[in-house]
């Protein structure tokens, strides 16, 4: 809490933090004497609200015990995958700064935390601060802390690069160096669809609709989407035939899954992801192809086609036109024309 003085304002301002938020109000005073009267009134009130109406801290939680409650918090909400990032980040966080009490942490900590692992590893540092950032910002509403580190420090800017995809031919090249059949047919339609792959192991059989010839991706009770929205994407001739063909030579219940080794056994991403690897080596592909990739490959391919930005947004489920606006830079054409007006 302090006062100062802007070219915006002939008046000082009073600065202080609000559930881990700066907040400034007018001193409505010129006089550095009078504001500092009215910060000595201002503590001295809020001290004596927070006496009478607060909860007062709760200053002996560790980080390591406030996890274990934060996850346990978070489980019936979130997804396994981000609860798994959840205790990933705090591990890492705790590595380097030891198991301290969460009132101990200042932005000093999160900067030294910041530092040694952007330097190891900055994608990965990115993910630990946002997942962090979050958890901190539930340690103010629950009291444990009166203002959250995370938000008092600017995290240094990522490089940006444009998205790997691949071409129909390079996915005939990885199909024919693909050992199993279903992977050939995730491969296919997860290129085909954009589908995540989450949505690919979990698409059940009520999701097809072979009349109208779409896919509706659902949230069920085990499995929510990225955005938690329900959205329906159409089936081209190849996917279509891919489903069929499994349609036919499964005992299909309506409940099952669509993508199995074993009937009745859901599979791993995690799995899926390093077989998909394993065998984009094989193929001796560029090395930045991941399973992901293919989502990237379904609007790259569209967005050369010419679809519009915002059909490519509806089929993908992104949130934001920003996030599918990484694609832009293959409408190729546009930019020509565009120069060619000069």
């Amino acid at each position: 809490m302090f006062i100062s003085k802007s070219k915006k304002s002939p008046f000082y301002q009073l600065t202080y933090i609000v559930d881990g938020k700066r907040t400034t109000i007018s001193t409505k005073t010129s006089s550095k004497k009078e504001a500092k009267e009215f910060l000595y009134n201002f503590q001295k009130e809020k001290s004596a609200v927070t006496t009478c109406n607060s909860i007062p801290l709760k200053t002996c939680i560790t980080i390591d015990s406030f996890k274990t409650e934060y996850l346990e918090y978070c489980r019936p909400i979130k997804s396994p995958r981000y609860t798994s990032s959840i205790d990933s980040a705090f591990l890492q966080f705790i590595r380097v700064i030891k198991n301290c009490s969460l009132t101990e942490v200042s932005t000093r900590t999160v900067d030294k935390f910041i530092t040694i692992t952007f330097a190891r590893t900055q994608r990965g540092a990115h993910q630990y601060y946002r997942t962090l950032k979050a958890a901190f910002n539930k340690a103010v509403e629950w009291n444990y802390i009166d203002s959250n580190p995370f938000c008092k420090v600017k995290f240094p800017k990522l490089s940006k690069s444009f998205p790997v995809f691949i071409t129909e031919d390079e996915l005939l090249i990885i199909l024919a160096n693909t050992p199993y059949q279903y992977l050939k047919d995730i491969f296919v339609v997860g290129f085909y669809t954009g589908l995540r792959l989450g949505e690919l192991i979990n698409m059940k059989w009520d999701w097809l609709n072979f009349e109208q010839n779409c896919i509706t991706v659902r949230c069920t009770e085990g499995f929510q989407t990225k955005s938690k929205k329900e959205r329906i994407v159409p089936m081209s001739n190849k996917v279509r035939s891919v489903l069929i063909n499994r349609f036919n030579n499964s005992n299909h219940i309506l409940n099952d899954v669509v993508f199995y080794r074993k009937e009745k056994r859901r599979l791993h991403q995690d799995t899926i992801s390093k077989q998909f690897k394993i065998i984009v080596r094989k193929s001796n592909l560029n090395e930045k192809i991941h399973f992901h990739t293919l989502r990237h490959s379904f609007a790259s391919v569209l967005v050369q086609k010419g679809v519009s930005l915002y059909i490519i947004k509806e089929l993908l489920g992104h949130q934001d036109l920003a996030t599918t606006q990484i694609y832009s830079h293959l409408q190729q054409q546009n930019l020509r024309d565009a120069v060619n007006m000069l």
